[in-house]
Protein backbone atom coordinates (compact mmCIF):
# COMPACT_ATOMS: atom_id res chain seq x y z
CA UNK A 1 0.00 0.00 0.00
CA UNK A 2 1.26 3.47 -0.93
CA UNK A 3 -0.53 6.19 1.00
CA UNK A 4 -0.80 9.83 0.00
CA UNK A 5 -2.71 12.77 1.43
CA UNK A 6 -4.80 15.28 -0.50
CA UNK A 7 -6.75 18.33 0.67
CA UNK A 8 -9.88 19.70 -0.99
CA UNK A 9 -12.16 22.63 -0.15
CA UNK A 10 -15.48 22.61 -1.99
CA UNK A 11 -18.02 24.25 0.30
CA UNK A 12 -19.58 22.68 3.38
CA UNK A 13 -17.10 20.04 4.48
CA UNK A 14 -19.72 17.57 5.72
CA UNK A 15 -20.87 16.62 2.22
CA UNK A 16 -17.39 16.80 0.72
CA UNK A 17 -16.05 14.40 3.33
CA UNK A 18 -18.91 11.97 2.77
CA UNK A 19 -18.38 12.01 -1.00
CA UNK A 20 -14.67 11.21 -0.66
CA UNK A 21 -15.07 8.80 2.29
CA UNK A 22 -17.12 6.38 0.22
CA UNK A 23 -14.67 6.11 -2.71
CA UNK A 24 -12.84 2.75 -2.93
CA UNK A 25 -9.15 3.31 -2.24
CA UNK A 26 -9.75 6.14 0.24
CA UNK A 27 -8.33 5.03 3.57
CA UNK A 28 -9.54 7.85 5.80
CA UNK A 29 -11.00 11.34 5.78
CA UNK A 30 -11.13 14.22 8.22
CA UNK A 31 -12.61 17.69 8.11
CA UNK A 32 -10.91 20.85 9.22
CA UNK A 33 -9.64 24.22 8.17
CA UNK A 34 -6.78 25.49 5.98
CA UNK A 35 -5.52 28.72 4.55
CA UNK A 36 -6.22 31.15 7.36
CA UNK A 37 -4.35 33.25 9.87
CA UNK A 38 -5.50 31.84 13.22
CA UNK A 39 -3.80 28.82 14.79
CA UNK A 40 -6.12 25.98 15.80
CA UNK A 41 -9.35 27.76 14.81
CA UNK A 42 -12.74 26.66 16.05
CA UNK A 43 -15.71 26.09 13.76
CA UNK A 44 -17.38 29.14 15.32
CA UNK A 45 -14.36 31.34 14.57
CA UNK A 46 -14.15 30.14 10.96
CA UNK A 47 -17.89 30.66 10.44
CA UNK A 48 -17.43 34.24 11.61
CA UNK A 49 -15.55 34.79 8.36
CA UNK A 50 -12.58 36.64 9.83
CA UNK A 51 -9.97 33.88 10.06
CA UNK A 52 -9.42 33.37 6.32
CA UNK A 53 -9.73 29.59 6.58
CA UNK A 54 -11.56 27.35 4.13
CA UNK A 55 -13.59 24.35 5.28
CA UNK A 56 -11.34 21.57 4.01
CA UNK A 57 -11.45 17.80 3.71
CA UNK A 58 -8.30 15.77 4.28
CA UNK A 59 -8.25 12.61 2.16
CA UNK A 60 -5.73 9.84 2.86
CA UNK A 61 -5.74 7.38 -0.02
CA UNK A 62 -3.96 4.33 -1.38
CA UNK A 63 -2.48 5.56 -4.64
CA UNK A 64 -2.15 1.97 -5.84
CA UNK A 65 -5.98 1.69 -5.71
CA UNK A 66 -7.05 5.21 -6.69
CA UNK A 67 -5.06 7.96 -8.33
CA UNK A 68 -4.83 11.59 -7.32
CA UNK A 69 -6.15 12.40 -10.80
CA UNK A 70 -9.29 10.34 -10.11
CA UNK A 71 -9.80 12.27 -6.86
CA UNK A 72 -9.47 15.52 -8.81
CA UNK A 73 -12.17 14.33 -11.23
CA UNK A 74 -14.48 13.69 -8.28
CA UNK A 75 -13.65 17.12 -6.82
CA UNK A 76 -14.76 18.90 -10.01
CA UNK A 77 -18.03 16.93 -10.09
CA UNK A 78 -19.04 17.47 -6.44
CA UNK A 79 -19.33 21.26 -6.50
CA UNK A 80 -19.57 24.32 -8.71
CA UNK A 81 -15.96 25.50 -9.04
CA UNK A 82 -17.00 28.75 -10.74
CA UNK A 83 -18.62 30.18 -7.62
CA UNK A 84 -16.49 32.58 -5.59
CA UNK A 85 -16.72 32.20 -1.82
CA UNK A 86 -19.90 30.13 -1.85
CA UNK A 87 -21.47 26.77 -2.61
CA UNK A 88 -25.21 26.33 -2.79
CA UNK A 89 -26.84 28.20 0.10
CA UNK A 90 -23.54 28.64 1.95
CA UNK A 91 -21.59 31.82 1.38
CA UNK A 92 -18.39 33.31 2.74
CA UNK A 93 -14.68 32.77 2.12
CA UNK A 94 -14.77 29.64 4.29
CA UNK A 95 -16.77 27.97 1.48
CA UNK A 96 -14.33 28.79 -1.33
CA UNK A 97 -13.14 26.21 -3.81
CA UNK A 98 -9.49 25.24 -3.28
CA UNK A 99 -7.03 22.46 -3.82
CA UNK A 100 -4.18 22.40 -1.31
CA UNK A 101 -1.30 20.37 -2.74
CA UNK A 102 1.26 18.37 -0.76
CA UNK A 103 3.82 17.64 -3.49
CA UNK A 104 5.07 19.25 -6.70
CA UNK A 105 3.43 16.37 -8.60
CA UNK A 106 0.06 17.12 -7.01
CA UNK A 107 0.45 20.79 -7.93
CA UNK A 108 1.27 19.93 -11.56
CA UNK A 109 -1.66 17.50 -11.77
CA UNK A 110 -4.09 19.91 -10.11
CA UNK A 111 -3.17 22.75 -12.48
CA UNK A 112 -3.47 20.47 -15.51
CA UNK A 113 -6.80 19.13 -14.26
CA UNK A 114 -8.14 22.65 -13.75
CA UNK A 115 -7.14 23.60 -17.30
CA UNK A 116 -8.85 20.51 -18.71
CA UNK A 117 -11.97 21.21 -16.67
CA UNK A 118 -12.07 24.84 -17.83
CA UNK A 119 -11.72 23.79 -21.49
CA UNK A 120 -14.36 21.06 -21.14
CA UNK A 121 -17.18 23.47 -21.91
CA UNK A 122 -19.08 22.35 -18.85
CA UNK A 123 -18.99 25.75 -17.14
CA UNK A 124 -20.42 29.07 -18.26
CA UNK A 125 -18.05 31.05 -16.03
CA UNK A 126 -14.32 30.80 -15.33
CA UNK A 127 -13.23 28.32 -12.68
CA UNK A 128 -12.49 30.15 -9.42
CA UNK A 129 -10.71 27.28 -7.67
CA UNK A 130 -7.49 28.29 -5.97
CA UNK A 131 -4.54 25.90 -6.14
CA UNK A 132 -1.79 26.39 -3.58
CA UNK A 133 0.69 24.42 -1.46
CA UNK A 134 -0.97 22.97 1.62
CA UNK A 135 -0.63 25.11 4.72
CA UNK A 136 -1.30 23.63 8.18
CA UNK A 137 -4.46 21.53 8.42
CA UNK A 138 -6.38 22.25 11.59
CA UNK A 139 -8.77 19.40 12.41
CA UNK A 140 -12.32 20.50 13.22
CA UNK A 141 -14.09 19.49 16.40
CA UNK A 142 -15.01 15.81 16.78
CA UNK A 143 -18.73 16.35 16.19
CA UNK A 144 -17.94 17.49 12.62
CA UNK A 145 -15.98 14.33 11.74
CA UNK A 146 -18.02 11.98 9.53
CA UNK A 147 -21.04 14.12 10.31
CA UNK A 148 -23.29 12.59 7.64
CA UNK A 149 -22.36 9.06 8.65
CA UNK A 150 -23.33 9.86 12.26
CA UNK A 151 -26.34 12.11 11.60
CA UNK A 152 -27.61 11.41 8.09
CA UNK A 153 -27.15 13.54 5.01
CA UNK A 154 -29.18 16.01 3.07
CA UNK A 155 -28.05 19.35 4.50
CA UNK A 156 -25.11 20.41 2.30
CA UNK A 157 -25.06 21.24 -1.40
CA UNK A 158 -23.70 17.82 -2.37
Amino acid sequence: MKTETAYFAAGCFWGVEEAFRTIPGVISTAVGFMGGTLDNPSYKAVCGGDTGHAETTKVVFDSEKISYEALLEMFWKMHNPTQVDRQGPDYGSQYRSAIFTTTPEQETNAIASKEIEQKSGGHIAPIATIIQPAPTFWKAEDYHQQYFLKNGGGVCHI
